[in-house]
């Protein structure tokens, strides 16, 4: 079964991306920002990561590029999932080490076309 961290600092958000998730066959922990998530990808690196861009302790852009650099950081693929829709924001998260990028709110369908996309379904 493929895993998937789903990063935001909305519980409600987390849970809503946690049962989609499940739905598509993944296992899913959570986490409610950044280095949080940087502790739990330590921990076990994911196949998959959502992620959110505004946090607080640390946001989604420093925690991408903090994934990046550690052992095995280039394996998972991250998905940032966010309001944000300037595309100098969407260009910096790509480059930032971000594989995909979709839009709040979401739904199964958006969510299932991205990682099918990666490959991860």
């Amino acid at each position: 079964m493929k895993t998937c961290l789903v990063v935001d600092d909305s519980r409600v958000i987390r849970k809503v991306a946690r049962r989609i998730l499940e739905n598509l066959e993944f296992a899913c922990d959570e986490a409610a920002d950044g280095a949080e998530a940087l502790t739990k990808c330590r921990a076990g690196m994911p196949d998959a990561i959502l992620l959110d861009w505004n946090m607080p302790v640390m946001n989604g852009l420093d925690f991408v590029r903090a994934l990046r650099r550690e052992d095995k950081g280039d394996k998972p693929v991250v998905v940032f999932c966010t309001t944000e829709n300037d595309m100098t924001q969407i260009t910096e998260a790509l480059r930032a080490g971000a594989d995909e990028y979709v839009m709040k709110p979401f739904d199964s369908e958006i969510l299932h076309s991205k990682l099918q996309q990666a490959g991860l379904i």
